[in-house]
C-alpha cells in the first residue's frame, strides 16, 4: 500500500501491477525482471521505490517509469556449483529465474568480466556437469527431468531427458517419474561417459543421452498425499518444480567403481556397491523423519565413508544436522558441534587434499572442521552472510555457490590445510606456499561489476603471535641462493618505475600484524631505483625487473632474529609451450636492459645531486663579489650547462602528465622502457630487431655516460678546487664519494641540506 494515497496499492507477482482506484482497476509496471517478491516505498518521497526479485534488487526514483539495471550487482542465485579441467578452470551453475553460467575462475585483463562466461543450455534449476575430456560440452539440467547436452562449438543444445513428458498443472501421483526442482545430475569420477540422473529412480546412460536406464527401484517413501497438485483453491500454482518424494542427491564414491549412495528429499538413504543391481537403506535411525537429505558426499579417501548434510527448515526447523558414517552407513554419527543452532546446513565436501578436512556450507555461511567434524568453526573472513547452497574443492581453492551473492572463490587453501593448534602457538610460521604459476595478466582491476583475479604471482603467508618490535623481512631466493626480491617492514614500497603523480604515497612493503599475514610477489626481480619526481606516464612498465624463470626457489622470513626458509615452486601457465633455453635468452636481454635503465637513472640522480650542489653554492657566494668568485660561478655554470645537457639525453624531465609525451619526446630510457616490455610481451625468445635496437641504445647511453664521467672527471674536479683554495664549503663527487644513510645505502639522489 502507498503511504501517502489511500488509493494506491501495488500487487506483486510474476509482473508488477499498480492500482490508483483502491483496487478497482490495475495497470501493469515494466520492471527489468520477473518473479517480484518485495517493494520498500520511501515513506517521505512515494516515487522512490526498491523492488526485489528474482533478478536482484531495482531502484526506482519516479514512480516505475524507469528502473536500475539488475546487472549491476552480484546477485545471482545459484542452486549448486562444479568446475572443470582446464586453465583456468570455469565454474559452472544455474541461477534462479536465468541462464545457467560457466564463467573463468580469472581473466587475462585483470578482471571477470562478461566476456569470461557464457550459459551452458538447461535452465533455471538444477545440476550442471561438465564433460571433463572436453570443455565444449556441458550437460545441464532443470524441473521436470530436462537435460540438455549442450556443444560450445556449434551452440546447439540436444534434449536428452530420460523421460521428455512435461506435467504442467497435473501433480506428481500419476506421472510416470517424478523430478525435482534441482534434480541430480552427475557424472561418474571413474568414467566420465558414465552420466546419472536422478527422479524417483536413478537412470543411468553411457551414450550421452541416447538410452537410459533405470539401475534402481523407487528409493523414496512414494506418499501419494505429498504428490497432488499444489495451489490453494483459488489458483493452482504446478509447475513440476513442487515435486515430492524423489531423489535429491547423488554420489558415486572416488575410491570405488559402482558404490553410488543415494539421498532424497523425503528422508531416505540407500547405497549400492555393485552399480545398481542391489540396493541396502541405511537411513540414520537417529535423523528426524521425513528430512531432506541436501547433499551427500562420498569421501575422496576411504569408500566405507560419507558424510550427509541434512535440513528441515521447511518444517520451520533451522537446526544444523551433519551425519556422518565410516561402515558403509550401517553407523551414523552426528558431527555439527561449534556450528550454531539457528543456522542449517545444505552441503559438506571433504577436502581432498586432507583427511578429516571439512567444509560446510550453510544458511550463514561458511564453517570449517580440521578434525573430522568433531568442531566446527567459522571460514567467513569478507564473504557476506549469505547462504551457501553448494561448494566444491577445485585444487587449491574452495569455490562457493550462493543464493543471493553469486559465486565466490577462497583463493589458496593451503594455510588451511597446514593449520594445526600448535601453530597458533607458535610465535611466527610461515607457511610453505602452493606452487605458483606464471600467468600474465593486466593489474587487478578496481572497477565497478566486475569479479576479482586471483592475487597475480606467489602468495606467501605466515603467522605473527604478536606484532614484531623490530624489522620484518621477506626474501626470495632463486635456485641458486641469490636474493631476488626483499620485502621489509622498514622499507617503502619499491616504485616500480617512474612515480605516477596520481599514486598513493608509498606504504612499507609489508606491514606485519598479529593473526595471518599475506604477501604476493609478483614473480619480478626488483626494479629499477626512480628518479626523484618524474612520470614516465605508460612506458614505467619497463622499468619494472623481469619475470623470474620457472623452477625451484626459496621463501625466507626473518623477524627478531629468527628465520624460517620453505621451498616455493614456481612453474609456467600451462597454457604456454616454450623452451627453457627460450625463457633463458628472454630473462638474459629483460636484465640487460633493466642494467642500462639502472645506469640512465643513476647517472640522472647524480646529475641533479651536482646541480643541486652548484645552486646551493650559487646561493653561498651570493653577495660575495670577487674575481675568483665570478670564476667559481662561470665554472659552475659551464658544468650545469653540460650536465642538463647529459640529462635531456637521457630523461624527458617534462613530462609531467599523460599524453605529455606526445608533445615531448621520450628519451633513452622511455625508449628503452618501451623495448622491455616488447621483449616480455609474451613467454618466448626475444625477436632479432629487440637485439638490434637494444645494441643501438646500449651504445648511445655509453656515450652519454662517457660523458658525464668525463665531466665530473674534469669540469667537477676543477670546480672542487676552486672552491677547496677559497675555503667556502666542499663539493662532494657524487661517483667517487656517494653520500650514505644509516645503513650503508647510496643515497646520492637526496637533495643537498
Amino acid at each position: 500500500a502507498d503511504p501517502k494515497d489511500v488509493n494506491a496499492v501495488y500487487v506483486l507477482e510474476v509482473d508488477f501491477h499498480k492500482s490508483t482506484d483502491g483496487g478497482r482497476t490495475f495497470n501493469g509496471i515494466k520492471v527489468p525482471h520477473g518473479d517480484n517478491h518485495s517493494l520498500w516505498i520511501d515513506p517521505t518521497n512515494t516515487q522512490r521505490m526498491i523492488a526485489g526479485n528474482d533478478g536482484g534488487a531495482m531502484v526506482t526514483l519516479d514512480g516505475g517509469k524507469n528502473w536500475t539495471a539488475p546487472l549491476n550487482q552480484p546477485t545471482a542465485q545459484f542452486y549448486h556449483v562444479i568446475t572443470d579441467n582446464r586453465f583456468p578452470y570455469y565454474v559452472y551453475g544455474a541461477q534462479q529465474d536465468n541462464s545457467t553460467i560457466a564463467i573463468a575462475s580469472r581473466g587475462d585483463e585483470g578482471k571477470i568480466d562478461r566476456t569470461e562466461w557464457y550459459p551452458v543450455g538447461g535452465g533455471e534449476a538444477g545440476y550442471i556437469a561438465p564433460y571433463l575430456p572436453d570443455p565444449n560440452i556441458t550437460y545441464a539440467g532443470d524441473y521436470q527431468g530436462n537435460i540438455t547436452r549442450y556443444d560450445k562449438r556449434t551452440g546447439q543444445l540436444k534434449g536428452i531427458s530420460p523421460w521428455p513428458e512435461i506435467s504442467d498443472g497435473h501433480g506428481a501421483a500419476g506421472n510416470d517419474h517424478r523430478f525435482q526442482w534441482t534434480a541430480p545430475i552427475v557424472l561418474s569420477p571413474h568414467d566420465p561417459n558414465v552420466l546419472y540422473h536422478a527422479a524417483e529412480v536413478l537412470f543411468k546412460t553411457t551414450d550421452a543421452g541416447m538410452h537410459w536406464t533405470a539401475i534402481s527401484p523407487d528409493l523414496t517413501r512414494n506418499d501419494k498425499s505429498k504428490q497432488q497438485v499444489s495451489g490453494g483453491p483459488i489458483n493452482k500454482d504446478d509447475t513440476g518444480t513442487e515435486y515430492y518424494d524423489t531423489i535429491f542427491t547423488v554420489a558415486e564414491s572416488p575410491v570405488q567403481k559402482d558404490l553410488i549412495w543415494v539421498g532424497t528429499d523425503d528422508g531416505l538413504i540407500h547405497i549400492t556397491r555393485d552399480g545398481g543391481q542391489h540396493w541396502t537403506n541405511i537411513t540414520p535411525k537417529e535423523m528426524p523423519e521425513w528430512s531432506r537429505i541436501s547433499l551427500i558426499e562420498a569421501s575422496p579417501f576411504d569408500a566405507g565413508t560419507a558424510y550427509a548434510a541434512v535440513e528441515r527448515h521447511q518444517f520451520d526447523e533451522l537446526r544444523p544436522y551433519i551425519y556422518k558414517t565410516s561402515d558403509f552407513g550401517v553407523t551414523w554419527s552426528k558431527i555439527v558441534n561449534g556450528i550454531p543452532e539457528t543456522t542449517f546446513v545444505r552441503a559438506v565436501r571433504e577436502d581432498p587434499k586432507k583427511k578429516g578436512l571439512l567444509y560446510a556450507g550453510t544458511e550463514m555461511g561458511v564453517f570449517v572442521s580440521f578434525n573430522d567434524g568433531a568442531q566446527w568453526r567459522p571460514l567467513q573472513l569478507n564473504l557476506p552472510t549469505v547462504p551457501v547452497h553448494d561448494l566444491v574443492v577445485k585444487g587449491d581453492d574452495l569455490v562457493l555457490g550462493t543464493h543471493g551473492r553469486s559465486f565466490w572463490i577462497l583463493d589458496d587453501l593451503d594455510p588451511v590445510r597446514q593449520f594445526n593448534e600448535e601453530i597458533a602457538k607458535s610465535d611466527f610460521h610461515l607457511y610453505p606456499p602452493q606452487t605458483a604459476l606464471r600467468v600474465r595478466s593486466d593489474e587487478p582491476s578496481k572497477a565497478p561489476g566486475v569479479g576479482q583475479n586471483p592475487p597475480p604471482g606467489a602468495v606467501i603467508d605466515f603467522w605473527l603471535k604478536a606484532e614484531p618490535k623490530g624489522e620484518t623481512k621477506l626474501e626470495i631466493l632463486d635456485p641458486a641462493g641469490k636474493l631476488v626480491r626483499k620485502y621489509s617492514s622498514k622499507e617503502l614500497e619499491e616504485l616500480e618505475g617512474p612515480l605516477d603523480p596520481e599514486d598513493e604515497k608509498p606504504k612499507p612493503l609489508i606491514k606485519p600484524e598479529a593473526g595471518l599475514n599475506r604477501v604476493t610477489w609478483d614473480l619480478r626481480y626488483a626494479g629499477v631505483t626512480p628518479v626523484r619526481d618524474y612520470y614516465l606516464f605508460e612506458y614505467r612498465d619497463g622499468a619494472r625487473g623481469p619475470y623470474a624463470l620457472p623452477g625451484n626457489y626459496q621463501v625466507r622470513l626473518t623477524l627478531d632474529g629468527k628465520t624460517q626458509s620453505v621451498p616455493l615452486v614456481l612453474k609456467l601457465d600451462p597454457r604456454i609451450t616454450v623452451t627453457p633455453a627460450d625463457l633463458e635468452k628472454q630473462l638474459a636481454l629483460a636484465d640487460q636492459i633493466k642494467n642500462q635503465l639502472a645506469r640512465i637513472y643513476a647517472t640522472v640522480n647524480q646529475i641533479q645531486d651536482v646541480r643541486g650542489q652548484l645552486k646551493d653554492l650559487g646561493k653561498r657566494l651570493d653577495g660575495h663579489e670577487s674575481a675568483k668568485n665570478k670564476d667559481l660561478l662561470a665554472a659552475a655554470g659551464e658544468l650545469d650547462k653540460k650536465a642538463v645537457a647529459v640529462q635531456e639525453e637521457l630523461v624527458q624531465l617534462k613530462i609531467h602528465a599523460n599524453e605529455d609525451s606526445l608533445a615531448y619526446p621520450i628519451q633513452l630510457d622511455g625508449k628503452l622502457a618501451v623495448l622491455a616490455t616488447i621483449v616480455e610481451s609474451s613467454d618466448s625468445a626475444p625477436t632479432a630487431s629487440s637485439y638490434q635496437v637494444y645494441e643501438k641504445l646500449a651504445k648511445l647511453v655509453d656515450e652519454q655516460s662517457t660523458k658525464w664521467n668525463a665531466i665530473v672527471a674534469s669540469d667537477l674536479a676543477n670546480i672542487q678546487k676552486m672552491a677547496a683554495e677559497q675555503k667556502i664549503g666542499a663539493i662532494w663527487n657524487p661517483i667517487e664519494n656517494p653520500r650514505k644513510d644509516s645503513e650503508g645505502k647510496d643515497v646520492t639522489s637526496a637533495q643537498p641540506n
